[in-house]
């Protein structure tokens, strides 16, 4: 069975279980969809359920389908790390050899003081902290001085805050970019993060001008595909975290409405051979906030927005939908957990799925892809599209 387009579509966060090595990363136990239907009383999730969700994971509220219509599964991580950037990069068919640095006791003082001799200001933080949290912590001294906010988590980010009365949006993603230039080498962080904010005392809130500046990635199924003369279209932060190689076309959409909306447009009109769409708001707004009530609102929302995206596909369309890795939002963490995607492959064309169990790294995704669009074959992963019905 070959496609003339293949959909990805990522629920940023949404992990299905924690991975045999979660006791490493400290996620033992960690299990998104599990615990967020628990804490809400149960998920209904009827178009994700149909297609199988139900049956990779228990999911209160939204039980096994007894006749799945797509094909199901879930994916381990064979690179180390628990980020969006190693995710991604890895179902595009990279493995990484080592994880990116971490810093949870803030950067070297090396590291700083080249920032701060760049950008001509001192800087506030330097710590591991929530993103939320440290805007009430220092919001208020940040705007007094006018020294940029740095900090951290237990990723493999440099976060930049600045008001953006203090600091107008284009010189805050200059300053941004001053600092993806400086952290190279042993110091390369997976992104840096432009992370702006308005506001008064006791009243800040990020804004969506967010931008991510991540590593440039080596090649992937993305690059082969447009060098083989076919389209790639990217929505949302796809376009970042490739830093555009082997996109063809994007939509700079900055939260889930915004995405869904592009995707379904996509969908409808799009001729690219890959439609390649993040979605972020489980992750950015409710995983690192601990908030399964707003977990769950949303995963219930998307669902009811599948199914014009499901009536919209073609018999040659193959839509594939999962995560990048967990972000349990009932656990003390705020941060990323070491989880297992869930992986479900439809097509108009399926009479029924079947179970294609527990594949052994992200990149079946890119040697499926590669497979059906008689690519040479990558490094890593094992291709699916014979096992779909």
């Amino acid at each position: 069975m070959k496609f003339e387009r293949t959909i990805i579509v990522v629920l940023d966060g949404v992990g299905a279980g924690e991975l045999p090595d979660a006791a490493l990363y400290g996620d033992t136990g960690s299990s998104t969809l599990s615990h967020t239907a628990e804490a809400v009383g149960g998920l209904n999730l009827p178009n994700m359920g149909a297609l199988g969700l139900g049956n990779i994971t228990p999911i209160l509220g939204t039980p096994p389908a007894d006749t799945p219509k797509a094909c199901y599964g879930k994916m381990r991580e064979a690179s180390p790390g628990k980020d969006t950037i190693t995710g991604h990069w890895e179902m595009a068919g990279v493995v990484l050899p080592r994880p990116f640095p971490t810093y949870p006791r803030g950067f070297p003082k090396e590291i700083l003081a080249a920032f701060e001799k760049a950008i001509g200001a001192q800087t506030l933080g330097n710590v591991a902290a929530s993103g939320t949290a440290i805007l009430q912590t220092l919001g208020d001294e940040h705007c007094r001085t006018g020294f940029p906010i740095v900090y951290t988590s237990a990723d493999s980010v440099f976060q930049i805050a600045m008001h953006e009365a203090k600091f107008p949006i284009d010189r805050q993603y200059e300053i941004c970019a001053i600092a993806r230039e400086i952290l190279r080498g042993e110091h390369e962080v997976g992104r840096v993060i432009c992370r702006p904010f308005i506001g008064e005392a006791g009243r800040y809130t990020r804004t969506e001008a967010r931008r991510d500046f991540p590593v440039t990635p080596p090649p992937t199924v993305l690059t082969a595909l447009t060098e083989s003369g076919r389209r790639v279209h990217a929505i949302g932060k796809i376009f970042e975290i490739f830093q555009g190689r082997g996109v063809s076309s994007w939509d700079h959409t900055t939260n889930n409405q915004a995405h869904i909306a592009a995707l379904t447009q996509a969908v409808q009109h799009a001729q690219s051979s890959l439609i390649f769409a993040n979605l972020e708001d489980f992750d950015m707004l409710y995983g690192h906030r601990n908030d399964p009530q707003g977990m769950a609102k949303a995963l219930e929302t998307w669902d009811a927005q599948l199914s014009p995206i499901l009536e919209a596909l073609r018999p040659t369309d193959l839509l594939l939908l999962t995560a990048d890795h967990g972000n349990d939002p009932t656990t003390p963490s705020t941060d990323h957990s070491r989880e297992y995607p869930f992986l479900l492959a439809y097509s108009p064309r399926m009479a029924q799925g079947v179970c294609l169990g527990e594949r052994e790294t992200f990149a079946d995704i890119s040697q499926t892809i590669r497979a059906n669009f008689d690519l040479p074959k990558g490094e890593f992963g094992r291709e699916f599209l014979s096992e779909l019905a």
